[in-house]
């Protein structure tokens, strides 16, 4: 067997895990010439960012890596053709609609998932050949408020520290972040460092108590987008109790009297009615607001991590800039343990905004509204044109795709019509531009489904190139296994048109290597520490070099202290964190800082929807990756939750009459969705919590972003996801169904039947329905959709059914042989059966007719127990195994439940669900000792 290790990245969030990716081949047979190639993933203890730490979908790579329904070859219109075709008829095409419309009228959409490399070129073709800056990217939907408010305050796309702040600090404040499931390995870090220093102390903001808040000194349960109400009476508070730094401030900052005025005049209530208090309209009590104040004024050594609870909001610009405020009047910023910290959704997000991916950029942090810039630019890459006006952001790029302006529009690594607001609004446009080009790694994407044009795209695995994380340091990914079929690095695709369209001469690059050492050469091109970003050191880096390229913090400058040592082996042990504003030295017009005079707006419900009285929050849960393209077909991280669901609170719940297991119906003014309820307090009354994953290939109606309005901050351009008006109803289902499946079955245009979710299992698939359809028809419909023909092939198809004498519970199983191929039960009510426990059963091969009526039961036997819900997904660990360790071994801490049943073992993603239970039983005790 030969084997072989490649060091990478891990392509999910932006913390830039390194892996180390293990490949194995295996000969199918003595001398055969083709083998079969294992793959294993851990996480790699050299790379700075991770230490060897994974989460859940990390250490899960090895089974996501190879995407189902791979794009293997170019297709238009269908039928696969050859890159040549394909490239001359993109090519064609975009000319055509230059030439009769003008630039303006074609736009690219693309991806935090592309490659810095990629994105470099995308760019490089749309604002310096063909003349237009409608390029934009799914990062405006995540990180564009805090692009633009460190553009506001610093002059300049800068995140000032880097992830040894988070462990150096004394207090950290997460707003709007859920880190313990979004950056997991971040969290890992945090839990660590609290471990050694349990003075280190954790408040979190955010109105939903999530899993972070779960192990937080203090959670502040905020009204939706009250952060800017919030932070200027911190500002108040620090300023009336001497905490300002007068000397940074004098020196380093302008605005801040202005600044300060407008917080303090924010926060004095209009009149003296009730609601009017500070606490009241915050939505916290006194007591909190006083705690929270304390830590800060006494805690120095402050963070405040923000993520998309800031950030994708209709003042999600205000909010970062009402954090950065609070740093820069202590000046309380640069320094070890202190400072704002954008965190990022993509692996790429950083990578997107340095290389200028988004509308209102261009490349290496220089500004398209600069004229100065602009010749900059177009000087070095000596380009026919270079955009001169700002070009659509996402929202405004599909309504003008929906106007008809836009004729022509390239999609890259992303899927809009699921990740969009105004989801179904954005997949009527799409539907109806002339011609669409996606470039992807699945066919099966709901936005692939609206492609005239279809471009194989490599995943991680096969890709190349580099990435940048959240704290500015740039990492190789690089390939491990052989690209199969047809498929294509992006920038490759995108050059292979650029040539065709008359640009060979600019876009003819040999290697990625050659892509990387122009960047890095613009990023120094007349820049003298007057722009932030410069890795002009790698200017001159050879192909070997890059190949080997270590992990590394921008800047790197040519002729910088550290510059000679770049391509250095020892340079990521001996390198020092990099930060950015201990001294001033900003990037503004006077090398000041600018504090903003931010107030909190009015962020009211549109009018006409009066009746939407809840607020729907939008997010993800821990072992999901945004549309579900890669991870919603593991079935271990769909195990933990397998289907789409709504979170309300009991008091919600009771006035709506809804159970846990009920099906429920979000409506807005754009449309609906029905989701599985899941009764909780973790949720204020008036809020409710839906994850945004789920699309069309998984549920039949759950792309929760249908639902969305398409409202935007005024300065960013970035849509608010988390603060939606909705209506919350119970959807009155007449029937339930659960179905264990050997193979997919297709449940769409259903009659009777409303609801469908699909998730895998080991050797099959789960699904859950209801409707309106009475149980029989229900019964009828699922079975004549079975694939159990196929599955039966030549072998004796036999069953076993069951159903009560009231016809109101069905159940049927189906067998070939010793082994089970289908079941379906059927209820009234939601189905009772334990689904980590029936998944299992199609592994089993037991063809007693005792065994076969005790499946119907539904009941675990002896020698397959109920695990319950599965709570670690790395392990398939369920609750029920869990809590047997805790009631009945006395496992009282995570590491003793660990050695019990090996929960929190692996990737750590679960351990505070585990220390959850932990407490309730401890709760339960003390209850116990009390009566």
């Amino acid at each position: 067997m030969n084997s072989s290790q490649t060091r990478t990245i891990c392509p999910y969030c932006g913390v830039g895990c390194g892996v180390v990716a293990s490949t194995t081949a295996i000969p199918t047979k003595a001398g055969a010439s083709t083998a079969t190639v294992e793959v294993s993933v851990t996480g790699d203890t050299e790379h700075p960012s991770n230490l060897g730490r994974l989460c859940s979908k990390g250490a899960d790579l090895a089974q996501t890596f190879q995407a189902p329904h791979r794009l293997l070859a170019p297709r238009i219109a269908g039928n696969e053709v050859s890159w040549d075709d394909a490239t001359s008829h993109i090519a064609d095409r975009f000319q055509q609609t230059i030439d009769k419309y003008g630039s303006d009228s074609i736009a690219f959409y693309v991806s935090g998932q592309l490659l810095t490399e990629d994105y470099y070129v995308v760019n490089k073709l749309t604002k310096g050949w063909l003349g237009t800056a409608n390029i934009d990217t799914n990062s405006r939907l995540c990180m564009a408020s805090s692009v633009t408010g460190h553009k506001r305050a610093f002059g300049s796309d800068t995140v000032p520290g880097c992830y040894e702040d988070l462990e150096q600090a004394d207090l950290l404040v997460l707003v709007g972040s859920n880190l313990a499931w979004c950056h997991p390995v971040l969290y890992q870090r945090i839990r660590a460092a609290r471990e050694k220093r349990p003075e280190m102390k954790l408040v979190v903001i955010d109105p939903r108590r999530s899993a972070t808040a779960d192990e937080a000194d203090l959670h502040l349960a905020l009204r939706p987008d009250a952060d800017v109400l919030l932070f200027n009476a911190l500002l108040v508070h620090l300023a009336d109790a001497g905490q300002l730094d007068k000397d940074y401030l004098e020196q380093h900052v302008n605005g801040f009297e202005k600044s300060l005025q407008t917080a303090r005049d924010a926060i004095t209530p209009a009149t003296k009615r009730r609601g009017d208090s500070l606490s009241e309209r915050l939505g916290l009590s006194h007591s909190q607001l006083k705690k929270f104040f304390a830590l800060v004024e006494r805690c120095t050594k402050t963070v405040t991590v923000y993520s998309q609870g800031v950030n994708q909001s209709v003042v999600g610009t205000d909010k970062v800039n009402a954090i950065i405020n609070c740093h820069l009047a202590t000046g309380r910023i640069g320094k070890p343990g202190m400072g704002p910290f954008s965190v990022t959704g993509q692996p790429n997000a950083m990578g997107g905004r340095e290389v200028g991916g988004l509308a209102t950029m261009l490349a290496c942090h220089m500004d398209l509204n600069n004229a100065h810039h602009r010749d900059t630019v177009q000087r070095f890459w000596q380009s026919p044109a270079i955009a001169d006006q700002v070009g659509h952001t996402a929202v405004e790029l599909f309504d003008a795709v929906a106007k008809g302006s836009i004729k022509a529009l390239w999609i890259m690594a992303t899927n809009p019509i699921d990740s969009m607001p105004n989801a179904d609004q954005v997949e009527r446009a799409i539907a109806s531009c002339p011609f669409v080009v996606v470039s992807e790694v699945s066919s099966a994407t709901d936005t692939m489904a609206k492609a005239h044009v279809a471009l194989p795209a490599q995943p991680f695995g096969e890709k190349n190139g580099t990435v940048t994380n959240s704290e500015r340091r740039i990492s190789r990914m690089r390939s491990f296994t052989e690209i199969q079929g047809e498929a294509r690095p992006d920038w490759w695709t995108i050059s292979e048109v650029a040539k065709r369209m008359g640009y060979a001469d600019a876009f003819s690059y040999p290697t990625v290597a050659d892509i990387f050492r122009e960047y890095a050469t613009l990023s120094g091109f007349e820049n003298n520490g007057t722009r932030d970003f410069d890795i002009s050191a790698y200017a001159s880096i050879t192909n070997a070099e890059y190949d080997a390229l270590l992990p590394f913090q921008w800047p790197k400058a040519a002729g910088s202290n550290d510059a000679s040592n770049a391509m250095s082996a020892t340079v990521v042990a001996a390198e020092q964190p990099v930060r950015f504003f201990a001294n001033g030295k900003f990037y503004t017009g006077d090398r000041k800082a600018n504090m903003l005079p931010v107030a909190p707006q009015a962020t009211a419900t549109p009018q006409n929807v009066q009746h939407l009285d809840q607020t729907l929050n939008t997010g993800r849960i821990r072992d999901q990756w945004h549309t579900m393209t890669r991870t919603g077909y593991s079935s271990r991280l769909m195990s933990h939750y397998a289907e789409p669901f709504v979170e309300l609170h009991p008091q919600l719940a009771k006035q709506q009459g809804i159970a846990t297991g009920d099906i429920v119906k979000i409506a807005s003014s754009h449309g609906h969705v029905l989701l599985r309820a899941s009764v909780s307090d973790r949720q204020q009354p008036s809020d409710v919590f839906v994850p945004m994953h789920w699309n069309a290939q998984f549920a039949a109606r759950a792309r929760i972003d249908t639902v969305v309005d398409d409202r935007i901050d005024p300065y960013s351009f970035q849509p608010a996801f988390k603060n939606q008006a909705v209506s919350v109803t119970r959807f009155p289902a007449g029937s339930f169904t659960y179905v264990l499946s050997t193979e997919a079955i297709d449940m769409n245009n259903c009659h009777g039947i409303e609801y469908w979710a699909k998730a895998p299992v080991r050797s099959g698939w789960q699904m859950e329905l209801a409707g309106s359809a009475s149980p029989k028809v229900m019964l009828d419909t699922v079975v004549s959709r079975l694939p159990l023909t196929q599955a039966a092939q030549n072998a004796t198809l036999r069953s076993v059914e069951f159903t009560d004498k009231q016809g109101q519970e069905h159940r049927i199983a189906f067998f070939i042989q010793e082994r089970l191929v289908a079941m379906v039960f059927v209820s009234t009510t939601p189905v009772a059966l334990s689904r980590s426990w029936a998944a299992p059963l199609l592994d089993v091969t037991d063809g007693t007719v005792q065994s076969r009526w005790q499946l119907l039961a539904g009941r675990p036997t002896a020698d397959m127990p109920d695990k319950g819900a599965i709570v670690c997904s790395c392990m398939m660990v369920g609750e029920k195994e869990i809590e047997a360790a805790i009631y009945k071994s006395s496992c009282l801490s995570v590491a003793e439940v660990g050695r019990c049943t090996q929960a929190g073992t692996q990737c750590g993603s679960c351990r505070n669900e585990l220390v959850q239970m932990i407490k309730r039983y401890e709760s339960e005790q003390r209850n116990v000792e009390v009566a």
